[in-house]
């Protein structure tokens, strides 16, 4: 039993029974005769002073069955508010993560070496390479000037373009931010819309897209890289055959996507014990990242819900509350609808910029900001049905203070591979 508890036992059964010694004596030898009651009246009077010690001693009783009782007590009143438990009556949150540790803790996990891959489409060298080759294959484009690595710059871009929306074919603008490769892997759904369930699929949508790479068709595709003869002799070595098909085309592209991953940031090597990876501030800010309540979007190792690697929910309404930033930022789609997009990894995130899916902030701080507001609600005390009590309450949440968000940006700028860094280094801006 909880120590604390015995010793408030220990005072409070005494003072019970003194109490109600002392009020039984005190209205029947002077209250009553004072007041001429009779036998009834004196134990009407007794019973009536004898509520607030009755109350106390409820309290008491309470007290007791939570703290012996846990599994019989806390338990149903989270089954009853909806929040889960485990058998030592604290608060689990493995429902909402299922990353999270035995004790409900959150657990914070280093990119893996490498990324998983689909049985139907086993990496080999030879495919890896073929694939690399038609990452940058201008004549997958209409014109013959654009290959996927035009919007997506591996080094200088980090695997974006630094484009608010993408330039496409024939300096067509498109409506969305060029996502980053790096670590596309790692994710369960592609395009901010989340319609690719592959890189497989991804891979040959922006190749067909008439605003993007604008190839008239797959069979196109297939005309033009079955053409040269170095292609055959590479699909044969990768697939068996010489057999040029849109399909497999695709099937390289993606498997070389799958060697595009970082996991050498300092977030990475303080996860795997080397405390000193990262600085006060980053640490600081990791320990915000977790309680402000990022985690329940940007979860695991690869920091998206809409990743291979524990993820549970891939999309999101953004932005889920009214605030000033939808306007300024216009945050809203055709027709100020609220957007459902997929969860994006913060991995590489400082680097990516500019954000959101209309690439319309151009400051990480900002973006920190919009989303602890508009996703989180972090703008103020609001009042709130707190459905345990049955009673409306209010619960603080006031915005995020400026050394609180750059806090978390300075954990953020952890995500940066360190060997992007390098790269951008060695080609400048």
């Amino acid at each position: 039993m909880n120590t604390d508890l015995i010793d408030v036992l220990d005072i409070g059964i005494p003072m019970i029974l003194i109490g109600l010694i002392a009020l039984t004596l005190m209205v029947h030898r002077e209250f009553g005769p004072f007041s001429g009651l009779g036998s009834g009246g004196k134990w009407l009077l007794t019973g009536a002073f004898g509520m607030g010690i009755l109350a106390f001693t409820l309290k008491m009783a309470v007290a007791f069955a939570v703290t012996r009782m846990p599994e019989s007590t806390i338990a149903p009143l989270l089954a009853a508010s909806g929040m889960p438990s485990n058998p030592d009556g604290e608060s689990d949150y493995s429902s909402f993560n299922n990353l999270a540790a035995p004790t409900g803790r959150y657990v914070w996990q280093a990119l893996p070496e490498h990324a998983p891959e689909p049985a139907d489409n086993p990496s080999t060298p030879e495919k890896i390479a073929l694939g690399k080759r038609l990452f940058f294959e201008t004549r997958l484009s209409g014109d013959g000037r654009l290959s996927c690595s035009s919007c997506h710059n591996l080094m200088e871009k980090a695997g974006g373009d630094g484009l608010p929306t993408a330039k496409g074919i024939n300096a067509q603008i498109g409506e969305r931010n060029t996502p980053t490769v790096w670590n596309a892997a790692f994710q369960s759904v592609l395009f901010w819309d989340g319609r690719a369930r592959s890189l497989e699929e991804q891979a040959g949508g922006p190749i067909l897209n008439p605003v993007e790479m604008g190839l008239a068709s797959a069979t196109e595709a297939e005309r033009r890289i079955s053409a040269d003869a170095t292609y055959r002799t590479a699909f044969a070595k990768a697939f068996g055959d010489k057999r040029v098909s849109f399909q497999r085309i695709t099937q390289a592209i993606a498997a070389y996507e799958r060697t595009l991953i970082t996991p050498d940031a300092p977030f990475d090597r303080f996860v795997r014990g080397d405390s000193s990876a990262l600085n006060q501030a980053q640490i600081r800010g990791m320990t915000l990242f977790e309680s402000t309540g990022c985690i329940l979007c940007h979860r695991g190792p690869n920091f998206s819900d809409a990743s291979l690697l524990g993820g549970q929910s891939p999309k999101r309404i953004f932005p889920a509350n009214a605030t000033p930033y939808e306007k300024k930022y216009k945050l809203l789609t055709e027709g100020n609808v609220r957007g459902s997009w997929r969860v994006a990894s913060l991995r590489n995130v400082a680097l990516t910029g500019p954000w959101l899916h209309n690439g319309s902030v151009d400051k990480l701080e900002e973006v920190v900001r919009i989303m602890a507001s508009a996703q989180l609600g972090r703008s103020g005390n609001f009042m709130a049905w707190l459905n345990q009590d049955s009673a409306l309450g209010k619960l603080d949440r006031t915005p995020l203070g400026d050394q609180e968000i750059a806090d978390i940006v300075a954990f953020l700028k952890s995500l940066s591979s360190e060997r992007l860094l390098a790269g951008r280094a060695d080609t400048g801006p």
